[in-house]
């Protein structure tokens, strides 16, 4: 039998994220199957692949919002319940009621209940945590603001805000570029990889291919299963674009390729010079 310190060890030295054998079903029609992942720590994965490919699915079976067929998850060697407050989310901004009466700092706020006990209200170390996370992404002056009454792309900062007061170690981040302008991608990103330098790990759905490379330093190729995962430079190449995107494979993936070979071969010439 194990002791409670070696259980303690194991938690801290597990994956952020381990997925294995995973099968999820809509009305009896699997819509991912056989699934198998691990995160290392401090990766920034993006998951890529067509319409209809699962991308949303595996973000929700992750965090227990859709039964699983078969198969199990862990999240630093746990049941996802057992390690909810390490985990940061932002949903699509779709499945978002946007109509609800709250303002900017309320929602960030809400990123702290995950942390209080129940029925206690946030502190005031909780509000200027919710505060400066407003500011990382430069919504300080829009914190009284109805979240109705913000641009789709302010909208987005201000769920990543919130993300953010979760103060997690694993953010599920599911298509958090998708409406917003070039100045909010630009600082979407930097705020990605400053979570990385901090030994974060983030897990995000993606949809641009001539931006995917640029951006992860792991993709997850998925169509239903797993087409290719490892390093970005391994897995992002035409044969493996082929395989998940068949007969959709646009023009613009031979740009993401181009650029992606261009990145690739001058972190090559940077690591040999």
């Amino acid at each position: 039998m194990q002791s409670s310190s070696t259980t303690q060890t194991n938690s801290k030295s597990a994956a952020p994220l381990e997925v294995h054998d995973l099968t999820v079903a809509y009305t009896k029609r699997p819509v991912l199957y056989g699934i198998d992942l691990k995160v290392p720590k401090g990766s920034i994965v993006g998951v890529v692949g067509p319409n209809g490919a699962g991308k949303s699915t595996l973000i929700k079976a992750i965090m227990g919002l859709l039964p699983v067929s078969s198969g199990w998850i862990k999240v630093f060697g746990k049941p996802f319940k057992k390690a909810v407050t390490r985990i940061g989310y932002v949903p699509q901004r779709e499945s978002v009621d946007w109509d609800f009466p709250v303002n900017a700092l309320d929602v960030v706020l809400m990123g702290r209940y995950g942390r209080l006990g129940p029925f206690k209200r946030p502190s005031k170390a909780d509000k200027e945590i919710a505060m400066s996370c407003l500011e990382k992404v430069k919504m300080t002056s829009y914190a009284t603001r109805q979240i109705s009454n913000l641009s789709g792309g302010q909208q987005q900062r201000v769920f990543l805000a919130r993300a953010l007061a979760q103060e997690s170690d694993l953010y599920l981040m599911d298509e958090p570029f998708v409406g917003v302008d070039a100045t909010t991608e630009a600082a979407i990103i930097e705020i990605l990889r400053e979570l990385q330098a901090q030994g974060k790990t983030l897990i995000v759905v993606h949809h641009d291919l001539t931006t995917a490379p640029e951006y992860f330093d792991r993709i997850l190729l998925l169509n239903m299963r797993v087409v290719a995962y490892g390093k970005t430079a391994d897995v992002f190449t035409f044969e493996n674009l082929q395989n998940a995107y068949g007969g959709r494979l646009s023009i613009l993936s031979e740009v993401a390729l181009s650029r992606a070979r261009k990145k690739f071969d001058g972190d090559t010439r940077d690591n040999v010079g």
